[in-house]
């Protein structure tokens, strides 16, 4: 016991020790800091609740979120959702597996604690492959009437994809190199991609994904980015000999398994510690990128972080103006429009401010920084047809820099 207290000791002052001081070579830093030190978090209970003799509930797998589960009938049940830590965005997320002995008409109640409803039920009945939404749902009561089925029903705020769903979707992906660039406190490996690994080119696009475990819309979006990237054509071709493409596809695995709301297993909102990354998963990649760009002579030009909100949006940097590519943001941005017939961004520009991504990959490497906001709602299908165009716009405006 001794040993192993003393070994995390010497590991945990290893860590301290050999933090490199990655803000060196900025020309500027953020003028609104956030204090981004790790907080306690409280993980759920997971259990299966046999709420009745008929009536049962789980939260045995990952990505599941139910903290509790109150009996007020035969056919009614309170379910209460907590977040991981408080004060946290209004993200409440919920996944739970429900089963019957005998099927029949349920009443499920949704109450939240230090939050408010806010992603409309999805449901499967093939163990989390195929998704519907609730047609039963009474938004106004967060009320779901559950109709009589024979096997176990998943019910969850969005389609779940979690850390199986990644790796089957990065084995999908030809002639990419996986790895990773370091690990949670969880033990989950933060994943890169590398979808050109052979190329000699200097100049870098990142993207990254799901530092906020909900915001699933967002991982479709970068999903289908990175097939139109894959395609076979002479496009792609072009593009990948000029540009290295780096995937980190889920920064907040942790979050993701455990169902958080928000934030990683240190209580804190990855996208606020672009700065000081005083969490292990913000720090771990900004010293793997740093260190490349450095050891390689490599410049990255562009980094876009895919994330959901209530509604599809584009944040922009207005320094980008001064970026590597000057002109990339409005002219991407114009080629959208221009494809997708009646179809207008919603596009919201500001100066750099608080330690996000997109203001990071501006500060730290002098690149185009941009988040891809993609609605809760949005339709699956445009989704991956905005995705698609956006893609190749990127390629189009890259191949003609």
């Amino acid at each position: 016991m001794k040993y192993s207290i003393a070994l995390f000791l010497c590991f945990t002052a290893l860590f301290a020790c050999r933090k490199v001081d990655i803000n060196q070579d900025r020309s500027e830093r953020f003028p609104t800091p956030i204090d981004t030190q790790t907080l306690p978090v409280q993980l759920q209970v997971r259990k299966v609740w046999q709420a009745t003799e008929n009536v049962a509930f789980s939260n045995t797998f990952d990505g599941a979120r139910l903290n509790g589960v109150t009996v007020l009938n035969d056919s009614t049940f309170q379910l209460t959702i907590s977040p991981e830590n408080f004060p946290i965005n209004p993200s409440p997320w919920y996944s739970f597996k429900v089963w019957e002995k005998t099927p029949k008409r349920i009443f499920l109640n949704f109450t939240y604690e230090n939050g408010k409803h806010r992603y409309a039920p999805k449901l499967s009945t093939d163990g989390g492959i195929n998704w519907i939404t609730a047609s039963g749902f009474n938004k106004d009561k967060t009320q779901l009437t559950v109709e009589p089925f024979k096997d176990t029903l998943y019910v969850s705020a969005q389609e779940l994809f979690t850390k199986k769903q990644l790796n089957e979707w990065a084995n999908s992906l030809p002639n990419v190199k996986q790895s990773s660039v370091g690990t949670t406190p969880l033990k989950n490996e933060i994943k890169l991609i590398e979808l050109n690994p052979t190329t000699e080119a200097k100049d870098v696009i990142v993207f990254f994904s799901r530092q906020h475990p909900p915001e699933v819309t967002g991982q479709f979006a970068l999903n289908s980015y990175v097939e139109t990237l894959m395609e076979e054509n002479p496009q792609t071709t072009a593009f990948m000999k000029n540009y290295r493409v780096l995937v980190f596809p889920m920064l907040n695995p942790d979050g993701v398994q455990e169902g958080h709301w928000r934030h990683n297993t240190g209580g804190v909102d990855l996208n606020r510690d672009w700065d000081v990354y005083n969490q292990p998963e913000t720090r771990q990649i900004a010293e793997y990128l740093v260190d490349k760009v450095k050891q390689n002579d490599w410049r990255v030009v562009l980094g876009i972080d895919f994330h959901s909100t209530y509604e599809d949006v584009y944040y922009t940097n207005l320094s980008d103006v001064t970026s590597h590519l000057p002109k990339f943001t409005d002219i991407w941005l114009r080629l959208i429009q221009e494809r997708i017939p009646n179809y207008v961004p919603k596009i919201s520009p500001s100066n750099v401010g608080q330690p996000v991504s997109k203001g990071w990959f501006y500060v730290q490497f002098g690149a185009v920084g941009i988040t891809y906001e993609i609605g809760d709602d949005t339709d699956r299908d445009f989704i991956k047809k905005k995705s698609e165009v956006a893609a190749k716009a990127m390629m189009e405006i890259l191949a003609n820099n």
